[in-house]
């Protein structure tokens, strides 16, 4: 069931519906209306009869939606008792919601706990005495429960009257949203009975595999109450750069990067004054001054590099800093003052960020987003861009911001298509078309499968192999597995020494299982990698992955600022630093996602098409001209085979799925091929050979796994995956990461259409 249309609150009147003590703390706030995603929640959840999606845009009232109904429930029950549990995908929104949740529940004499590491003990014991009110935590943290207080389990499951996940697109389609399910739906075990479920979601791509994440095998059941657009406006503008610079290479343990002084550093600067990045750095310093804001890069060095530059613009003209940094190697106290920032709205702020002000925490009224390159994911943009225009009469603020390089004789084929201006350009006309990413059907994600099958054996002491597959198989959270592959799987960890077998035929955990389970890291159903810990006068500043290590005298940007190594302790893992002038952003991982079909196909039709956009300024509106009148001379409207020097292009046009797939296929016949985004590249010449491989491959069965020739061992994605048989773990990793038969009917489209050729130039 789907709830669209709106009505105001005098129609439907779910204000009457509510425990007078809930009414009273409304009326006590000073509202005067209820919300649209609120006055339709609360006739769905009152009676606890059924599950619900409730999707709408950050900050406009997903929690309260939530919370009024089910504390009004929690309220009227004789004897009032038991409490609901939240499960939230970051500690900063457990901190968030515990504040937001916290007056209210004091209003009615109920306690709200935030579970995690930081606090105290006594507390946590406390709750799990009384058991009342509102319990928010992790799934590490409900997992580490289930561990390590098993016996408790069933007492605590048969006190949770509702479960409530928070965020609930940021969980779908992942190894940690298995472990979400996996969790709730032993808690309903341990319970003996149905628990009423509900999911708040910002973006929901395709409702009816939300509500199948939400309740397993019966999403049709699931109540979807869709209010996103709910007094939508937006203003946008994408903004083109060309980037003429000559790039200085001031990377990570280059001498002359690490010997250079601030002096030398500036007139690099100066003289780079072709440089699309410090432009755009101008622009944003002028348009975002005195006003609250945030501006996504794509990397936490590109982060690091935009609020640097920022920063020292304050200082150039005498003003106060109002630019601040937030991303995930950040320590939580320089998070935290960013978000205070933001929050307390007595001065301007802007967070230069990644995903970690994605999400739902509460900072405040924001009034312009800024994007600097493609985002992940249209479902990524709009999630962002729900933060701005949430106060009343204001409009929400959209800046995109695309830099191609200047052409030449060697410019390649992604440049003279500007690829990423297209690509950001498709995205904000699916955004605009409401449209969002579906979640990806049908991953196994069987490296959670082996971190579940752990967990429940230490939960009850041990379990049979049948009580495993009830649990965890039958409840159909990981019932694509078969029943001979959940056999193949414990046989393997029997034989590394994971699980070990009583003659009852009990299994418990082996040598290796039991550090496996004893150590903190377990609960976490996805890797973290290792990563060295930055310290300057005593204070932790934050992190940097261990893969790139730092050496003494670097010089580097870390959280807006430039410090100096001046020790590095491999063993302790702990760098030193001091305050410095000079210094270039540390190299952290991108944050590009996968690209869907959809977005290429847009990207197809922008090319195609002759029509003016009128979001693009004038430099966009040029380069997208210039890319255009490429398109066309070279015919790529009708041709998908290009030559491009000793390489042949394959204009796919679809997405990473079936363009990975694609090439590992093409590998797999000989043909060493990459996936560089709309096309991908044949490392060959002879375009009869590649014509007659994509003949095979597309009037043969439907490709497997096997097809791929690919290794094991070359297939280690996730956490676990190093337990799973061979063919378990290349099942796995296809499931996720790659769509066969959608390669297979590319094949057959770029035979169709790239029968004749043509040449970059």
């Amino acid at each position: 069931m789907t709830m669209n249309s709106l009505h105001s609150s005098s129609e439907t009147n779910s204000f009457q519906l509510l425990d007078d003590r809930i009414q009273r703390w409304i009326w006590e706030q000073g509202w005067t209306a209820m919300r649209a995603v609120q006055e339709y929640a609360i006739p769905a959840l009152i009676t606890g009869e059924s599950d619900v999606i409730l999707a709408a845009a950050t900050s406009a009232g997903k929690t309260e939606a939530a919370f009024f109904p089910i504390l009004t429930r929690l309220l009227r029950s004789s004897p009032q008792s038991g409490f609901v549990l939240s499960i939230s995908p970051l500690k900063a929104l457990i901190n968030d919601q515990t504040q937001r949740l916290g007056d209210l529940c004091e209003s009615l004499d109920l306690p709200v706990l935030g579970w995690h590491g930081d606090v105290p003990a006594t507390r946590k014991q406390r709750f799990l005495k009384d058991m009342m009110g509102i319990l928010i935590i992790t799934p590490e943290s409900l997992e580490a429960l289930f561990v390590n207080k098993g016996t408790t389990i069933p007492a605590f499951a048969q006190a949770v009257r509702s479960i409530v996940i928070d965020e609930l697109h940021s969980f779908i389609g992942t190894e940690r949203g298995k472990q979400v399910q996996s969790l709730v739906a032993r808690l309903e075990l341990a319970a003996g009975h149905r628990i009423p479920r509900v999911g708040l979601s910002a973006t929901l791509g395709d409702k009816a595999l939300a509500a199948d994440s939400l309740r397993p095998g019966s999403g049709s059941d699931v109540i979807t109450i869709d209010a996103a657009e709910d007094g939508y406006e937006l203003k946008l503008v994408v903004k083109g750069y060309v980037d003429e610079s000559v790039k200085v290479d001031t990377s990570i343990g280059d001498q002359a990067a690490i010997d250079h002084d601030a002096s030398e550093y500036d007139l690099v600067e100066e003289q780079n004054t072709g440089s699309a990045k410090f432009a755009i750095s101008e622009y944003l310093y002028k348009q975002l001054l005195g006003t609250n804001n945030l501006v996504f890069p794509n990397s936490r060095s590109q982060v690091e590099f935009y609020a640097d530059q920022l920063r020292r613009r304050c200082e150039r003209d005498g003003i106060p800093n109002q630019f601040w940094t937030h991303h995930g190697s950040l320590s939580r106290e320089i998070r935290e003052e960013a978000e205070a920032a933001l929050k307390a709205g007595v001065t301007a702020a802007t967070a230069v960020c990644t995903n970690t002000l994605e999400l739902g925490i509460d900072i405040g009224n924001i009034r312009s987003v800024a994007q600097i390159g493609p985002p992940p994911s249209v479902a990524s943009l709009r999630q962002r861009l729900g933060r701005s225009g949430r106060r009343v009469g204001e409009p929400a603020i959209l800046r995109c911001i695309a830099i191609e390089r200047k052409l030449s004789a060697k410019s390649s084929f992604s440049d003279r298509i500007r690829e990423g201006l297209v690509q950001t350009v498709a995205m904000v006309r699916l955004l605009l078309q409401q449209w969002v990413e579906p979640p990806r059907k049908g991953a196994l994600h069987a490296s959670t499968l082996v971190q579940q099958i752990l967990s429940v054996i230490a939960q009850r002491g041990g379990a049979t192999a049948a009580e495993l597959h009830s649990t965890l198989i039958r409840t159909g959270v990981f019932d694509q597995i078969e029943a001979s592959q959940f056999s193949g799987l414990l046989r393997a960890m029997g034989a590394n020494d994971i699980l070990m077998q009583e003659s009852s035929g009990s299994l418990l955990p082996g040598t290796i299982g039991e550090k496996l389970i004893n150590s903190y890291e377990f609960y976490s159903a996805f890797s973290s990698g290792e990563e060295f810990r930055l310290i300057a006068e005593g204070r932790v500043l934050g992190s940097i992955p261990i893969q790139r290590p730092l050496v003494p005298g670097q010089r580097l940007i870390f959280a807006g600022r430039r410090w100096r190594v001046r020790d590095v302790d491999t063993k302790g893992k702990v760098i030193t630093v001091m305050a410095n002038h000079g210094g270039t952003p540390p190299s952290f991982d991108g944050v590009a996602g996968m690209v869907h079909d959809r977005v290429r196909q847009e990207m197809r039709y922008v090319l195609s098409d002759d029509k003016q956009i009128s979001f693009l300024d004038s430099t966009a509106t040029n380069l997208l001209d210039e890319s255009r009148k490429w398109f066309i001379e070279a015919e790529l409207e009708r041709k998908r085979l290009v030559v491009d020097g000793s390489s042949i292009l394959l204009l796919g046009w679809r997405g990473d799925w079936a363009h990975d797939a694609l090439c590992l296929l093409l590998t797999a016949a000989g043909l060493l091929t990459s996936n560089e985004g709309v096309a991908l590249r044949v490392f060959a010449t002879d375009i009869k050979r590649v014509e007659g491989v994509l003949y095979q491959i597309s009037k043969g069965p439907t490709p497997t796994v096997a097809d791929l020739r690919l290794k094991p061992e070359h297939v280690i994605r996730e956490k676990w995956d190093w337990v799973l048989p061979d063919q378990l773990r290349l099942l796995s990793f296809a499931s996720s990461h790659l769509d066969l038969q959608a390669a297979q009917a590319l094949a057959a489209d770029l035979l169709t259409l790239g029968t004749e050729q043509t040449r970059v130039e």
